[in-house]
């Protein structure tokens, strides 16, 4: 026996409108897009960088967070490049590595003087507590490189003919 219900029936397809915008609106080149899709590949280079910086602690905050940092810190330049601002064929893999590593710099400097603070001040303190203070700083710097990456070091697109 089949059931209907006319008003779920008529759901559906809304459902399909909005699945349907908010990946129009991902794909987009405009700013908004592209800043949708920046914070994406950060959500998930961030937890690249969660992953090792609790996987190496045991070395010390300091190598741990050095170590992290520059692997997510490629990982991020590279997925920006290619998908964030789908630069794949106008920006070379060096020039997107040094324009958005100079940013990282600063923030590397940023988060491992937190780092340093937090380790000097609190008796104990919690890798998740590390974590999430790197983190804090990273989005603040984070939104330092899409305004760099955007519109400073903003290589122009070719003219379709």
């Amino acid at each position: 026996m089949l059931v209907t219900c006319p008003s779920l029936l008529a759901r559906r397809p809304a459902v399909g409108n909005v699945v349907s915008s908010i990946t129009h609106r991902v794909r987009a080149e405009d700013a908004v897009g592209q800043f949708v899709r920046f914070v994406l590949v950060g959500g998930a280079t961030t937890l690249v960088y969660a992953a090792l910086f609790v996987a190496l602690e045991g070395l010390g905050y300091l190598p741990a967070h050095l170590v992290a940092t520059a692997a997510s810190t490629v990982l991020a330049n590279e997925m920006h490049r290619r998908r964030t601002f789908r630069a794949g064929e106008r920006v070379h893999w060096f020039t997107a590595q040094w324009e958005a590593g100079g940013i990282t710099v600063i923030g590397l400097l940023a988060t491992s003087a937190a780092l340093g603070v937090l380790d000097s001040t609190v008796a104990s303190v919690s890798v998740y507590v590390q974590v999430a203070c790197v983190v804090t700083l990273t989005a603040l710097i984070g939104l330092m490189r899409f305004i760099a990456l955007r519109w400073i070091f903003r290589t122009p697109v070719a003219d379709a003919a």
